[in-house]
């Protein structure tokens, strides 16, 4: 991995830049992809997955129940037992992320409600190609269950055993054996045998975000993912531990981005041995370390978190409680040496499916409230509107709106 001084701006500069080189391809492909599938529904689905995944897909994309059973059959009885303690957790917290109703009464005869409702229909979206990622279908069906939706679609293009296993657990509807831009556009406008979606979530290759990004208008999506990233801002951790760290995340995806932040350059230093030492037993791990790894050694630890919170990354590790309150912009925050960050991704209770590519900004991860409309309802009685028309009919005629105005003038 490389050190990158804090004086060598050019650097820093190029670190917090996330580079779109290729995305006007992908966007291409994905969007011929979804148009083909909207117009030629099951037919398009087949042949795209007979072009893109080699396999033949036949007219019955959904796995029958006794499929699912077979597949929990063949998960490891230690697997199953860790698909249910991961799904209890998971469970807990997104109960309590559960938006909530309420009224208030704002003015005498004035009362506001807020309902909350699950969306009826929720498409997950595992990817299948390097790994089979069953945290990531318990990590999207939860919370879609626990907020009430009531037809939950799973699509992976690779539905192992335990898969198959977890989307039994999870209680899934339906899972079905398709993958890429072609399932992203079959669950956006659904076909004669797979049926539409309110919304879509879950991680995806290129192609897969782009085509979220491109039927976000016909269905909902949770975020637009991109490749994975950890930041880890320590002073006094394991130089062992860090590079495991570290190369745990550029695990995921040649184009995962794995920064180490410290005001010690012999830390830092020693980081980049314990990486280059380990490194040889994880080969997946070493392209996207050597493309988009890097050590920081920051002059001090405002200018470090100032860093963190440029990059808003997906994951952040720290040292304590006092370096978490310093981040302000992150998809979820790791505080102390025994948090490892691959622990939430399977079992911690916490989701996830994160945003990327400086969305942190913005939003935190996928949650129960991903998977409800909120909204209110307005009673307002002959005493409440009396009492709130002077304020309302004074702004209606300051707009213009005078319609507005004696809407609400021809009822006093």
């Amino acid at each position: 991995m490389r050190i990158i001084a804090w004086t060598d701006r050019p650097a820093l500069e190029r670190l917090t830049t996330r580079h779109g080189a290729g995305q006007a391809a992908v966007r291409r492909d994905a969007a011929r992809i979804v148009r083909d599938v909207a117009r030629r529904g099951d037919a398009a689905v087949r042949d795209w997955t007979r072009r893109l995944d080699n396999r033949l897909a036949n007219g019955r994309f959904a796995l029958t129940r006794r499929e699912l059973e077979r597949g929990w059959s063949a998960t490891p009885r230690s697997v199953r037992h860790a698909i249910r303690t991961a799904l209890r957790h998971l469970e807990q917290v997104a109960e309590r992320q559960r938006p909530r109703a309420f009224s208030v009464m704002v003015a005498p005869g004035v009362l506001i409600e807020q309902q909350v409702a699950p969306f009826g229909t929720v498409g997950c979206y595992v990817p299948g190609g390097r790994h089979p990622l069953i945290s990531t279908l318990l990590m999207t069906a939860t919370p879609a269950r626990v907020a009430g939706v009531r037809d939950i679609t799973v699509a992976c293009p690779n539905p192992s055993p335990a898969i198959r296993c977890a989307a039994l657990e999870a209680g899934v509807t339906r899972l079905l054996h398709i993958g890429g831009a072609q399932a992203i556009g079959a669950l956006a406008y659904g076909t004669a045998s797979i049926r539409r979606v309110d919304k879509i979530v879950g991680p995806g290759n290129a192609w897969v975000a782009a085509a979220k990004a491109l039927v976000s208008s016909v269905a909902s999506i949770d975020l637009h993912a991109g490749p994975s990233e950890i930041v880890i801002v320590s002073d006094e951790g394991r130089p062992d531990w860090i590079a495991a760290d570290l190369i745990a995340q550029a695990e995921h995806d040649p184009a995962a981005r794995a920064v180490f932040v410290t005001t010690r350059g012999p830390l830092g230093a020693d980081v980049a041995r314990e990486v280059a030492r380990q490194l040889p037993s994880f080969g997946p791990a070493r392209r996207a370390l050597g493309r988009h790894g890097a050590i920081v050694v920051a002059k001090n630890r405002r200018e470090a978190f100032d860093l963190v919170n440029r990059l808003a990354p997906e994951h952040v590790v720290c040292d304590g409680p006092e370096d978490a309150r310093r981040v302000r912009t992150a998809g979820t925050v790791f505080v102390g040496p025994w948090s490892a960050q691959a622990s939430g991704d399977y079992a911690t209770g916490s989701n996830h499916v994160l945003p990327t590519g400086g969305a942190a900004r913005v939003r935190g991860g996928l949650s129960t409230a991903d998977f409800v409309r909120v909204f209110t309802v307005q009673t307002l009685t002959r005493r409440g509107l009396r009492t709130i028309a002077p304020t309302a009919i004074a702004l209606a005629e300051a707009e213009g709106l005078v319609a507005h105005a004696r809407s609400i003038r021809i009822r006093l």
